[in-house]
């Protein structure tokens, strides 16, 4: 059978699996092997799933397929952060980043997922706007870059222990807000303890701002992390970094913020990437302030990692400093992010899914 005319199995919960199998003559308990074969184990060859019978295993073989992205390069930076090009069925790549957590023993790891293949929004800081759009990914494609790079970790560690990745971030390649029902589907399977079995809370979702879905997103009563990339004070400065400004300016979104925080009672994350003699005066510090400090809010500050062929610099030392300080002593509540992969092009505002390294 052509492989588009094959069922997708990825994607399913164990309804959907439970519905597919009977439809196919099968009892309804095939179901939990299959699916703990593929988001327990990230099988995607029906002929190793050896508790299944040698007939009903060719049978899916010829009708269904299980689509976990397949890695096509990984690189390694100096400080264990891995960076795998990962292909869909489409032949479409997207970028994820593994983040050691575990100290000397980097033995749990959060990853960073994509939720299109390239972005629509066109950061002017950022390789991912700069490469251009091509089209959303759906639920399975993003629990997909999970089960593959579970499986690559794995593989590359010779370990059998599939709980090394315990925090998933969707900050990788793509606008979340711009693809919602999509992400929120793929929360849910991550979150299934049958299953991947990522807790809630060790779920964050990043925007630059989309407010319709953080609106959305307030309601959801669901207990992850909302994190928005702010990285400018004012709407002149901050419509040129980020175009979506020009959509919904901070007046609107501070409301929608401010109107999560009251419905979610959940602490929000704001992202703010440094950028030489463009972001850091004291004036900007000033400005954050006044507009974070009345909020249940952590800031996250992140200097830049620089990219070919963009005008913008990776501020100084003693600049980072400086903010940081002016930030602190203004009353925030104000975290510096360590440096994770910019010398493997894996760091914040780096991924771009090139196939030439």
């Amino acid at each position: 059978m052509n492989m588009e005319n094959k069922t997708e199995l990825l994607g399913m919960d164990i309804g959907d699996l439970e519905n597919y199998l009977l439809s196919q003559g099968q009892p309804r308990f095939r179901a939990k092997q299959i699916y703990g074969w593929i988001y327990r184990k990230e099988v995607s060859s029906f002929y190793e799933m050896s508790d299944i019978p040698k007939e009903l295993r060719l049978r899916l073989d010829e009708n269904a397929t299980i689509s976990i992205p397949r890695v096509l390069k990984q690189r390694v930076s100096k400080d264990n952060t891995r960076k795998f090009l990962l292909e869909m069925k489409d032949k479409k790549k997207v970028e994820t980043v593994l983040i050691p957590q575990g100290g000397d023993k980097n033995d749990r790891y959060s990853l960073c997922i994509s939720t299109q293949v390239g972005c629509p929004v066109g950061c002017a800081f950022c390789a991912t706007g700069a490469s251009g759009f091509q089209r959303s990914l759906q639920a399975y494609e993003m629990a997909g870059q999970v089960l593959g790079s579970r499986r690559e970790l794995a593989k590359r560690l010779k370990i059998q222990d599939r709980q090394l990745i315990t925090n998933i971030v969707y900050m990788g390649m793509g606008e979340p807000m711009l693809n919602y029902d999509e992400v929120l589907k793929s929360v849910y399977m991550l979150n299934d303890h049958r299953g991947i079995d990522i807790g809630q809370r060790h779920i964050t979702i990043s925007t630059a701002g989309e407010v319709k879905g953080i609106q959305r997103l307030a309601r959801e009563k669901i207990q992850i992390t909302l994190a928005v990339s702010l990285h400018a004070c004012n709407n002149e400065l901050r419509s040129r970094l980020i175009p979506l400004n020009r959509k919904y300016p901070l007046e609107l979104l501070m409301e929608s913020v401010a109107e999560y925080i009251e419905i979610s009672g959940r602490r929000v994350t704001f992202e703010y990437i440094m950028l030489d003699g463009v972001n850091m005066d004291l004036t900007d510090a000033r400005a954050m302030i006044k507009l974070l400090k009345p909020l249940l809010a952590n800031v996250n500050l992140i200097p830049y990692n620089e990219v070919s062929g963009l005008e913008f610099k990776r501020p100084s030392p003693g600049q980072i400093r400086q903010f940081y300080n002016w930030l602190t002593e203004g009353g925030l509540n104000v975290t510096l992010r360590e440096e994770r992969g910019s010398d493997i092009e894996a760091a914040c505002g780096q991924l771009a899914a090139k196939r030439e390294r």
